[in-house]
């Protein structure tokens, strides 16, 4: 399914004008998404949704603390600690917070949080940059993409490994929506059987310019590396940074006791990447032909 940010890029590509108003409107509808607070859950394991209707956010359980998986925009970091005393944990207790991608709608409570619990922040390393600086890499000075800048801890690369108590996630560089764009890979117990996590990135172009001026040098081959790596990956259950990237609100209505865990569907990545491939395709020929047209 395409994701919201996706068609937002096709939105970005319109002229302005006429169409601006139609642009607003959608971006309206997109905002109450994004805000509208969903009950948190626990998805599998010890691996909870805290996030809202429309962006992804968890909180992993560990025998030493909390891992907290992103934010939400800044207006939900309220909303996001609701969710987790509501599932009986303390936000106190969060020792490490994960970032997949420093775009706004992952980003914006990483500063309160982090304040207020002293929580460890790991990204990947060529995100940094634009976590301390609260920007959007190729559009630094538009102030509709800025999130409140925040302190990176420790930065990680391809197969860096994060440890908390009794649980380890594995960092996989997937750049292309953002240059650090961070996956990370761990195992759960699910019904005494093993089953393999990704917490995918993103692969959708969304706001991102990938010729002429592309957001950042490389973008086309790194979201090409990105595509194969994930479609080669075996994992049992996939999880992204927002809902409709995994079907999420279908899933959690499935969900229901002494019955198979809806979220583990082996392959799933492999599928929904080849529809990200696609879209990219798309996007790179609509793009190319906008940038000859106009020279």
């Amino acid at each position: 399914m395409r994701t919201i940010a996706a068609a937002l890029c096709a939105l970005a590509l319109l002229a302005t004008g006429a169409q601006a108003q139609s642009i607003k409107d959608f971006m309206a509808v997109v905002m109450k998404k994004w805000t509208t607070p969903f009950n948190p859950f626990q998805l599998i394991g010890n691996i909870y949704y805290v996030g809202t209707d429309g962006i992804a956010v968890y909180i992993i359980k560990t025998s030493d603390g909390l891992i907290l998986m992103d934010t939400a925009m800044p207006q939900s970091t309220g909303m996001i600690k609701d969710s987790i005393a509501k599932l009986g944990f303390k936000v106190s207790d969060i020792k490490i917070i994960l970032n997949t991608h420093a775009h706004l709608d992952h980003t914006g409570g990483f500063a309160e949080i982090k304040k207020e619990t002293g929580a460890q922040l790991i990204a990947g390393e060529r995100d940094k940059a634009l976590l301390e600086g609260g920007y959007y890499p190729g559009d630094e000075k538009n102030t509709d993409l800025f999130f409140p800048p925040v302190k990176v801890d420790r930065t990680v690369k391809e197969g860096d490994r994060v440890t908390l108590g009794d649980i380890t996630l594995t960092a996989h560089a997937t750049p292309g929506h953002s240059p650090g764009c961070t996956s990370w890979e761990m195992t759960v117990k699910d019904g005494g059987q093993n089953r393999d996590v990704l917490f995918f990135c993103s692969g959708t172009v969304a706001l991102n310019k990938l010729v002429g001026h592309p957001t950042y040098p490389g973008i086309v081959d790194d979201y090409r590396s990105t595509f194969a790596k994930v479609k080669a990956m075996k994992v049992d259950v996939l999880l992204g940074p927002h809902p409709e990237v995994y079907n999420m609100q279908d899933k959690r209505a499935q969900m229901k006791d002494d019955a198979p865990n809806p979220f583990v569907k082996p392959g799933e990545n492999a599928s929904y990447v080849a529809g990200l491939e696609q879209d990219f395709d798309k996007q790179l020929t609509k793009q190319t032909a906008a940038l000859q047209k106009a020279n």
